[in-house]
């Protein structure tokens, strides 16, 4: 008999349609059971596996050899992966991706080349996770591995002890993994996903049937099928939040409670979620799977695609380094597609200051400019996180790097200024402006190699969250005897891995990882005066350009810079209710509270009971000592927007504040539904459940608040690093300028 592949090609001249139920029909020929069964274990005359007698088999064999150091039968801890019944699941209960890919061959073809099914061997994750096991234990890694390596985790095989296979570490997250998963715990993260045992079919009453069925079975029945693999939860955010979302807990650091990333948090603050008022920017709903999943043209035939199209199974998103290193060509293209698409960020060369008059042209383009050899400028560069529906760096943003490469050149090319270069040994610039964070250890030492258990605090954090802008400035001098003109040019590029890490995993001699230009903005000047010109299609608007260096001046705590950009808003766009609330802001933050009731009125005028409008007004009412106000005005947000976790809070401290003991518990309680980790409601609920003599519940929310506060002595450990690294030390700070002066030595860059 011919194989199969063979036989593919006999029938090549057929359509998809056709071909497919031959390619299946002679699958089943040549395979038997043995495709059925997946692994080919079982013959085509053996009887059917008992799936429920297999798995009690196996957990009776493995309970004896685990270990619980945490809790008992808790076979996660310190992550969070379980599964229907709590007991151990044999690795073979998940048919293998190869089986999925019978039917569904794009899928497949893209999964393995993602990161999801890389997401256990490869070096990058293997050096860290390694290191944890060597210093800690290999029972520390079911933290990291419950996301990792479900099947792993679940099988109990993150054990000193494990006497079986593991060859399903080649697949990570393979297609049964996801689509096995019956529940998550959004809240939670580090992997808090409920698993059912592994099914590709429901019989005629919806139960589950556990383990594989032969491919007529399932097209015979492709709507049980559906309803074995499908969730409405996976076409959701909180699905992704089961594993995107990671905190470091006492169990694995022996310190407190760190919060580690949450891409889903900053999504549900993001335009994108529609459930926070208080963004600067709105758009329409745009959940994960929006950006990460979006349909694209099968070029294999699959029977879960619709039209032609099929949901992305790459995942596209910042991973360049995994396809690179396997040399995954199309993933890695895809890859650099999606970052390179223009959509995410605006680079804005917003203006020019003289430094010896203090006279700055702004916004560039649409006044004149006038420059003089010899002179010392500043150049303000705004990075506007436009279109992320998390921050710029999300994640682990200790191993990613996004910098700013500015440079001014003048009409050879030679260069004038530049910062953010790679150096020869492929480090960045030690001046560049980095879109990462420096997480340190009790010592005050950079924690390298994602040694994330020994964090105690982080030295900077220069990520910028979505919907924000940041505020870069340059300052070098123009040449005495420059004549012609000269060219300035703003970029934002990226890399994955950083390239100290890069070394420490493959040695100094690795080829040079890609470095990718997520956006960038040129301008070019002659001596003397520059009239106005007109703007390129991907430039914002003007009164977009002032809104943004304000919400950098705001960020960067420069009140007085901020209400003029946000006054250049309002002139430029009367109509614009957002520019009269973000002046409001600045007052507000600047403690000018009488001053913010104008504009935020002013707002209300243009969009009655706008509800960012009214949770600003809110917080002047209470400054005001208008309770009833404040209250009704936070209420209406609420009703609004149930999901926003600032207008929660402020209710519960209003309705605390007016000794409305049982609303202000509704409110922490509701708060806590949506962030249980937010330590006003632990403070408050501790005190308002003593008060009603609730002491048990007192004492837990007292303990969950004590673990999860910042330690009070974190900052001395950030600040013994920063003292150690002038060039960090500069970033830290709210505002600063990068200057052409040469900078200080740096030893042992991190």
């Amino acid at each position: 008999m011919r194989k199969l592949s063979e036989l593919a090609k006999a029938i090549r001249p057929l359509s998809t349609r056709a071909v497919l139920p031959c390619l299946l029909f002679c699958a089943a020929l040549i395979f038997g059971i043995k495709a059925i069964h997946g692994a080919g274990t079982a013959g085509a005359d053996d009887p059917p596996r008992d799936e429920a007698s297999v798995r009690k088999a196996y957990a009776d064999k493995m309970r004896p050899l685990y270990a619980f150091p945490f809790a008992k039968d808790r076979i996660a801890l310190p992550g969070n992966a379980a599964v229907e019944g709590g007991d151990f699941l044999e690795p073979t209960a998940f048919p293998d991706a190869k089986y999925c890919g019978h039917c569904h061959q794009e899928a497949y073809h893209q999964w393995r080349q993602s990161l999801h099914a890389n997401s256990f061997r490869t070096p990058f994750y293997r050096t860290s996770v390694n290191i944890l096991m060597r210093t800690k234990g290999i029972e520390f890694a079911r933290h990291c591995d419950s996301c990792h390596n479900p099947v792993g985790i679940l099988a109990g095989a993150l054990n000193k002890t494990y006497p079986f296979d593991r060859s399903f570490d080649r697949d990570g997250l393979t297609c049964m993994t996801c689509h096995s998963i019956q529940s998550v715990q959004t809240k939670l993260g580090n992997g808090s996903f409920v698993m059912g045992v592994p099914a590709v079919l429901v019989d005629e009453k919806g139960n589950r049937i556990p383990g594989i069925a032969p491919d007529a079975e399932i097209l015979a029945h492709l709507d049980r099928h559906s309803k074995a693999v499908m969730q409405d939860f996976l076409h959701k955010p909180e699905f992704c939040a089961a594993c995107h979302k990671a905190n470091l807990p006492p169990m694995l650091n022996d310190y407190k409670w760190i919060r580690a990333f949450t891409a889903y948090d900053e999504w549900q603050g993001s335009k994108f979620s529609q459930q926070n008022p208080l963004t600067f920017y709105s758009a329409d709903y745009t959940p994960c799977q929006g950006c990460h999943m979006k349909r694209e043209a099968i070029t294999l035939p699959d029977y879960g695609a619709k039209q032609g199209t099929l949901m992305s199974h790459r995942w596209p998103a910042g991973n360049t380094a995994v396809p690179f290193y396997y040399g995954f060509d199309e993933q890695l293209q895809k890859t650099v597609d999606f970052l390179e698409s223009g959509n995410y960020l605006n680079v804005d060369i917003f203006a020019l200051k003289s430094v010896s008059d203090n006279t700055m042209a702004a916004p560039l383009g649409s006044v004149p400019v006038s420059i003089k050899p010899d002179e010392l400028v500043e150049a303000y560069v705004v990075v506007q996180n436009k279109n992320i529906g998390h921050s710029l760096i999300p994640e682990v943003r200790d191993l990613y790097e996004a910098w700013v490469k500015f440079t001014v050149k003048d009409a050879s090319g030679a260069m004038v200024y530049e910062s953010g270069f790679l150096k020869l040994d492929g480090l960045i610039d030690p001046s560049a402006h980095s879109f990462t964070n420096r997480p340190v250890d009790v010592l005050g030492d950079f924690v390298d190699n994602h040694k994330v258990w020994t964090i105690h605090s982080v030295a900077y954090d220069n990520t910028v969250q979505a919907g924000r802008s940041a505020l870069v400035r340059y300052q070098f001098r123009i040449p005495k005897d420059l004549t012609g003109p000269i060219t300035i040019t703003a970029a934002v590029d990226y890399r994955h891995l950083r390239q100290s890490y890069l070394n420490n995993v493959l040695g100094k001699d690795h080829p040079a990882y890609p470095v990718i230009e997520l956006a960038s903005r040129s301008r070019t000047f002659n001596i003397g005066d520059n009239p106005t010109s007109s703007p390129l299609p991907t430039d914002n608007q003007d009164w977009m350009r002032w809104n943004n260096v304000g919400i950098g001046y705001l960020d960067e705590q420069q009140y007085e810079e901020a209400m003029k950009a946000f006054e250049q808003v309002i002139h430029l766009h009367p109509d614009y209710k957002d520019g009269y609330i973000n002046k409001a802001i600045v007052y507000i933050e600047w403690e000018k509270y009488d001053e913010a009731r104008a504009p935020l009125e002013t707002a209300l005028k243009l969009h009655p009971d706008d509800a960012r409008a009214l949770y600003y007004l809110a917080l002047v009412e209470r400054r005001q000592r208008h309770s009833e106000a404040e209250v009704a005005d936070l209420e209406k947000v609420v009703a609004q927007y149930p999901y926003s976790r600032d207008a929660r809070r402020e209710l519960g401290i209003s309705y605390y504040q007016q000794h409305r003991s049982d609303d202000a518990m509704q409110q922490f309680k509701a708060l806590q539904q949506i962030d249980p980790d937010d330590l006003a409601a632990h403070y408050n609920l501790a005190v308002l459940y003593r008060r009603v003599g609730m002491k048990k519940q007192a004492t837990d929310e007292a303990a969950q608040y004590t673990m999860k506060r910042i330690d009070p002595g974190a900052p001395t450990y950030s600040l013994e690093f920063l003292r150690m690294h002038p060039e960090m030390n500069r970033e830290s700070s709210p505002w600063h300028v990068h200057m052409d002066r040469p900078q200080p030595a740096v030893a042992g860059q991190p």
